[in-house]
């Protein structure tokens, strides 16, 4: 008798998918072990003081008609002594603690460090006044598009992004004195027919940052329609790359984004249309802007504000200027043109630099392997468990409103059902970005006592929102694909149309939608990176802040594919897992090769002597 072969179980699917997240973990892991770059990540923190050996003079190169810093409408004649402020009249939103947002990414005057830590020169001098003041300073990380609103609307004490106080924004918030000033610097790839802003015209694709002055200028004074980007690390990225062929920015943004070998130079300057940068509080918060001006007159005073400049920012100032009011003595400059030049030898030119190959650029900008290496840390100690908690959470909620949105969505009732399909219109109508922000700006300042003015989990509520709308119409779908059969039989043996569509319908249409729902889930944790609009504390960042943090320390984006990286971690395997449910759901337990036929199973256990 020929003895039966059983046929052997195919492999699981589990198996494929801890093998192909195994691959990943592998791949990141040796990218930070043994990726090019050698024992360590280069020593390139954009985010640290440069110190006087990178002074500056005054430009030479100005546009014609801007050699002054022009009238100053706006500084006080004097401020009172800093130990004659009553810091409980300041309207602070915590009594004791000075709530500040600020940016992360413009390197030396607002970053955040390799440590994670809010710092550059305008947040060190918030903190040295903060320290006169008897103030605790909390940094939070936001961005500069809707800094003056979250400081309008209660959300910060105040703003400290080297904000230049124009007109305009004098309508949102108020300004406290001056403490810097400001040049725009005009950069163009070397051997570019553009030597200065007059050569701007409409054949060019000048770059700016979205809301600064700078967008301003080039919209207002030249009358051009710019390029505008999140950030000044991606600008200069596109001009790099030749995407565009301006562009205008800060000049110490500009100065710290061109490294030695970049085929980029400053052709000119301009001064900054309203004279000075400032900081933003609240609309007719007077007593905070005087405590604030008090001590920056102090901190003036006592030489803080000379070691802080020194050490952050060190370059000529205009003619007349001086930070601080009236009445407080200008800082005992040094010589900041002879300091230059006494270390002008130690400065790469970069004028006579030719342009990169494509791929050579493509190489330095997205793959400097020293970089993953030391994103990776931050990205899985911080990023990846903010990004697991915003996901879950709005996830977990999103489906909970995403249900009844389905049930209401089918309902008999038109009072359930219209409201339902109202609901579902506006929150997949609106971006993503305008439900964040009109939850975390709208709903935050009435919710203030609850969440102690922490927008984290008003993010996740707002995911949760926008995801439930998506969610509800998936469900939706699922259950109104099941035959109308499944309902008229389960009513034939006595159940009750809820029990029905309960124990019936539901759980059919649901495991229809398994794949739709995963993908909608995958879309979250790449939507959590939107948070950030909200602001965010340094221990408060997903993958995408944490990434581009580094971007801002570096002026590399190779930190940013780092943090895609760890994304598709997350979302390939579950992708694939999603996809071995719906085949196990819809298909069963997979059969053996050569199954036995019931009688040859039945002559089989005879042939034994069972």
């Amino acid at each position: 008798m020929v003895p039966l072969r059983l046929g052997a179980p195919r492999r699981r699917r589990p198996t494929r998918i801890l093998a192909l997240a195994g691959v990943l973990l592998v791949g990141l892991v040796g990218t930070v072990s043994f990726g090019a770059g050698g024992a360590g990540a280069k020593d390139n923190d954009l985010c640290s003081p440069p110190g006087l050996a990178a002074a500056s003079a005054a430009p030479s190169n100005l546009a014609s008609g801007q050699q002054s810093a022009g009238a100053d409408r706006f500084t006080t004649a004097t401020t009172q002594p800093v130990d004659k402020i009553d810091v409980s009249k300041l309207g602070l939103l915590t009594p004791g603690k000075l709530s500040v947002g600020t940016l992360s990414d413009a390197p030396p005057s607002i970053c955040v460090d390799s440590k994670g830590v809010f710092t550059g020169f305008d947040n060190e001098l918030l903190k040295a006044i903060g320290a006169k003041l008897g103030l605790r300073v909390e940094f939070t990380g936001t961005e500069f598009a809707g800094l003056l609103a979250q400081v309008a609307n209660n959300r910060f004490d105040l703003g400290s992004s080297s904000i230049t106080t124009t007109d305009a924004r004098r309508q949102l918030v108020d300004f406290t004195n001056g403490y810097d000033f400001g040049y725009f610097s005009l950069v163009v790839p070397n051997g570019s027919a553009v030597k200065g802003f007059s050569d701007l015209g409409r054949g060019n694709r000048i770059g700016v940052v979205q809301g600064t002055v700078q967008d301003e200028y080039v919209v207002n004074e030249l009358h051009l329609d710019p390029v505008k980007f999140p950030d000044y690390n991606t600008a200069y990225a596109n001009l790099k790359t030749g995407q565009i062929d301006a562009w205008v920015a800060p000049s110490q943004q500009a100065i710290g984004a061109i490294k030695p070998g970049d085929p980029t130079s400053i052709v000119q300057n301009t001064f900054s249309v309203n004279n000075f940068t400032a900081w933003a509080v609240r609309k007719g918060n007077q007593p905070l802007a005087d405590a604030l001006n008090a001590g920056l007159d102090a901190v003036i005073k006592d030489g803080t504000y000379l070691k802080l400049y020194q050490d952050w920012v060190p370059r000529q100032p205009p003619p007349g200027w001086k930070p601080g009011s009236k009445a407080v003595a200008a800082p005992d400059w040094p010589d900041f043109a002879q300091i230059a030049a006494e270390h002008a030898a130690d400065r790469p030119d970069n004028s006579g630099v030719a342009a990169k190959s494509t791929l050579r650029q493509l190489k330095d900008t997205f793959f400097d392997w020293s970089l993953y290496r030391k994103a990776f840390p931050d990205l899985f100690k911080t990023g990846l468990p903010n990004t697991l908690i915003l996901a879950l959470v709005s996830g977990a909620l999103g489906t909970v409103l995403g249900m009844l949105l389905a049930v209401a969505g089918i309902s008999r009732t038109r009072w359930l059902r219209w409201p339902a399909r109202v609901y579902t219109d506006i929150f997949r109508g609106l971006p993503a970005v305008v439900i964040i922000l009109i939850i975390g700006l709208g709903i935050g300042p009435v919710v203030r006592n609850v969440t102690g003015n922490n927008p984290y989990w008003l993010g996740a509520v707002a995911l949760a929102l926008l995801a439930s709308a998506y969610i509800g119409e998936i469900f939706r779908s699922g259950i109104q694909s099941v035959e109308a059969g499944q309902l008229e039989a389960a009513r034939a043996i006595g159940f009750g149309y809820r029990q029905a569509m309960t124990l019936v319908v539901i759980p059919q249409g649901v495991r229809r939608v398994l794949p739709a729902l995963m993908n909608q889930f995958i879309a979250l944790i790449k939507d959590s990176s939107l948070i950030y609009f909200l602001g965010l504390l340094a221990t408060q960042r997903e993958l995408f802040a944490v990434g581009r943090d580094l971007n801002s320390q570096t002026g590399n984006l190779s930190p940013l594919v780092a943090a895609g990286l760890v994304y598709l971690l997350l979302t390939v395997p579950l992708t694939h897992l999603v996809n071995y449910i719906d085949k196990r759901m819809r298909e069963g337990r997979p059969q053996a090769a050569n199954p036995a036929e019931p009688v040859d199973a039945a002559a089989i256990t005879e042939g034994r002597g069972a």
